[in-house]
């Protein structure tokens, strides 16, 4: 690999030495397919800049990409400097070239995902008091309606409308709509550039206009005191970090506002909420492996907030209230997995908690609620969820299942808190999502709603499967499986894989349209729930990341190699995906997987300039994911190891997959230039015949672009681009 990348900085050297015509120049025609045959890839130029770090001489020719403004150029476009505007541009103009024959497929998908999609589908309502609150969409509009109407039935109360809110701006996404508890106000949070940088307005229900507050770089969070006279939010700093949580009081300046909580770690981030029970703000604070909580009574003559928990390295924890008896989840003595203690409120001493429900070794506790005289939680067993009721009285239990092999399941708890009923919401890859009220006394469940699919779903026409591969290590990878019936697994169907594998997050086999244009059309669409995630609880997750991270990449590749030896997939016609860290997982991959085991890979908003992120501490979110990856700037052994598998630092001569990497100008996760510089060093590498498409948003942050059309469009382009490659 050393001398693979010494060639590469020889060939880069030889570009700029003798640079071709302007930002772009025309491939090899015996080097591209004959459908790319007289278009122009575009070309950035190489300025190669060097630094040593731990005695290590790495050089990156391409970090110009990044702009010395980029913190304003992701909110105005125009601020980028023109000849990186150019560049990103000629990309994607590229990219609309090379993908015009197949426009009338993505057309004829995205009427698929149109038709697929109840545009005036509404979300299940939650009682609050005399109201039911609830979302709904508006047929031929790209954003949902903030709606209530009376309990017992009654006329339909608009409070929010996203559309109107929307008109004149390329992006808009509201985080947040909270009702004040004399249900008169309505507090909302609104971001116009895509930076996840909200600012908070108040509206009066009444007379159905704002109130002159305004509270800026928020990051959308809006809960209100039980007075309803004012309201908590967290702040986010220039990086986008949010570290401070103010209150807020109505008719007052933001200048004016009370600072309740200041963190002053980089590393750590902060988060607020009510306890379900309505009567506790917590504040959190930390990263990843540890965090530490705050807690505000609000029944207390004068409410403060007070140190609950202190911060422990590796030690998480959460809270929630019923009664007089906290219950809390963590992972504190010696618990991966998390167990659950209670607590007394007038006595929470650590030493005097008490322990109800043991840790278990695989299987992870993921949520914990208490709900009236009941204490809900979510756990996990083999990657398959399911919930747990406990009656607080007695400590009897009783747990909700699900019959299919493969499902999403969650549930939450509404505004109000004294009830029998639990919302319950259930999907799998063949199933539409349906929402169940469920009352845990009687144990039963009613159907309140099930996701409408206009064009028609069947989805006994569909068969999804778990089955599981063999890591190079021996553990046992799951995998989900989506197919239609009477797809034939024989060795000659294409395979769409997708993976993430990061932050112990579960890759779910939940429903979703996307995926039925592809299996529709004779694809199997699988899940790769490799290590990294917490499928299969708190050990899955360390040994994929931090010095195991290498695992997630070997899982992936180990899947595909399953897929194909079990004749699930056809040798060749393989394709990768994934998203973010995801994206990550698509670009190592795309370094180390035998030649010809992926045909196609779809990066999306890929963390891909891993080394270089890391090792500058100002950006966004670096300092808070060094739990995660390492810390190569203090640390040698994790500068190696990063380097070792760094999508960019790693990239080669020779034949690459058909590629497709999605950017966003505006994300201040995966900042735009990290897909920019690792494509800008992948066409000077890649020697092969293949599609390398490269196309930045220049109005969206980290989860694409805003509104129902624009999200539909960009799934149909996926697709043409997987079935174009196939």
């Amino acid at each position: 690999m050393a001398e693979l990348a010494t060639d590469l900085q020889t060939l880069i050297h030889r570009e700029l030495v003798n640079p071709r015509p302007a930002i772009v120049r025309m491939a090899e025609a015996t080097a591209i397919k004959p459908a790319l045959a007289g278009l122009t890839p575009p070309h950035a130029k190489g300025k190669p800049v060097s630094r040593t770090v731990h005695g290590v001489t790495i050089s990156d020719p391409f970090a110009w990409l990044r702009a010395d403004n980029w913190q304003d150029a992701v909110n105005d476009v125009t601020l980028l400097p023109p000849d990186i505007r150019t560049y990103l541009e000629a990309e994607n103009a590229y990219t609309t070239a090379v993908l015009a024959d197949v426009g009338p497929l993505q057309e004829q998908v995205y009427q698929e995902l149109k038709g697929r999609t109840k545009e005036d589908e509404a979300t299940t309502p939650f009682d609050d008091g005399p109201w039911q609150y609830y979302e709904r969409g508006v047929l031929g509009k790209d954003y949902d309606l903030q709606c209530r109407q009376p309990r017992g039935g009654g006329a339909e109360e608009v409070l929010l409308d996203g559309n109107a809110m929307a008109a004149g701006h390329s992006f808009f996404s509201l985080a947040s709509a909270s009702h004040s508890p004399d249900h008169k106000l309505i507090a909302y949070g609104v971001d116009y550039e895509g930076s996840e940088k909200y600012t908070i307005h108040i509206r009066d229900l009444a007379s159905a206009k704002d109130l002159p507050d305004e509270i800026v770089s928020t990051d959308g969070t809006a809960l209100w005191t039980p007075d309803g006279q004012a309201l908590y939010y967290v702040a986010v700093n220039e990086n986008v970090r949010a570290q401070k949580v103010f209150k807020h009081t109505l008719g007052t300046p933001q200048s004016a506002d009370e600072l309740l909580f200041e963190e002053k770690d980089p590393g750590f981030l902060v988060s607020a909420g009510f306890t379900s029970s309505g009567r506790f703000l917590e504040v959190g604070s930390g990263d990843n492996q540890t965090n530490e909580i705050w807690l505000l009574d609000t029944q207390a003559a004068e409410p403060k907030l007070h140190l609950f928990w202190p911060r422990q390295a590796g030690v998480r924890l959460s809270v929630t209230h019923s009664g007089e008896k906290l219950y809390i989840l963590t992972n504190a003595g010696n618990a991966p997995d998390f167990r659950v203690l209670e607590a007394d409120v007038v006595d929470a001493d650590p030493k005097h908690w008490r322990e109800i429900v043991p840790h278990v070794e695989g299987r992870p506790i993921t949520d914990l609620e208490a709900l009236g005289a009941f204490l809900v939680r979510q756990e996990s067993v083999e990657g398959l969820d399911r919930i747990v009721v406990r009656f607080l009285a007695t400590g009897e239990e009783h747990v909700v299942t699900f019959p299919e092999e493969a499902y999403a399941l969650g549930f939450s708890t509404g505004y109000e808190f004294n009830t029998t009923k639990l919302r319950i919401s259930y999907s799998s890859m063949t199933t539409p999502g349906e929402d169940y009220d469920y009352d845990m006394v009687s144990r039963t469940r009613v159907l309140r709603h099930r996701q409408e699919i206009p064009s028609g779903h069947d989805p006994a026409a569909y068969v999804t499967r778990r089955i599981f591969a063999t890591a190079e290590d021996g553990e046992k990878i799951p995998v989900s499986l989506l197919y239609k019936k009477g797809t034939k697994l024989d060795g000659t169907a294409p395979v769409l894989l997708d993976g993430y594998g990061a932050y112990g997050l579960p890759n779910e086999p939940s429903f979703d349209t996307f995926r039925l244009s592809l299996v529709d059309r004779g694809f199997v669409y699988a899940i790769a729930h490799i290590r990294g995630g917490l499928e299969k609880g708190d050990r899955w997750y360390r040994l994929g990341r931090g010095p195991y991270k290498t695992n997630t990449f070997k899982d992936f590749i180990a899947v595909a190699k399953m897929l194909e030896a079990e004749h699930i997939a056809a040798p060749g016609r393989i394709a990768g995906y994934g998203g973010s860290a995801g994206g990550m997982l698509i670009g190592a991959v795309a370094n180390m997987a035998p030649p010809g085991l992926f045909h196609t890979l779809i990066a999306d908003v890929p963390f891909v300039d891993v080394l270089n992120t890391m090792l500058d501490g100002s950006l966004p979110l670096t300092p808070v994911e060094y739990p995660e990856w390492g810390n190569p700037q203090t640390s040698e052994a994790d500068f190696k190891l990063i380097r070792s598998y760094a999508p960019y630092e790693n990239v080669f001569i020779g034949t690459y997959p058909h590629m497709l990497v999605l950017g966003s100008l505006s994300d201040t996760r995966v900042t735009y230039w990290e897909p920019a510089k690792w494509v800008a060093k992948l066409r000077v590498a890649d020697t092969g015949p293949n599609m390398l498409l490269f196309e930045t948003e220049l109005d969206a942050g980290h989860a694409g672009g805003s509104g129902l059309t624009t999200s539909q469009k960009r799934w149909a382009k996926i697709a043409a681009f997987v079935i174009k490659a196939d």
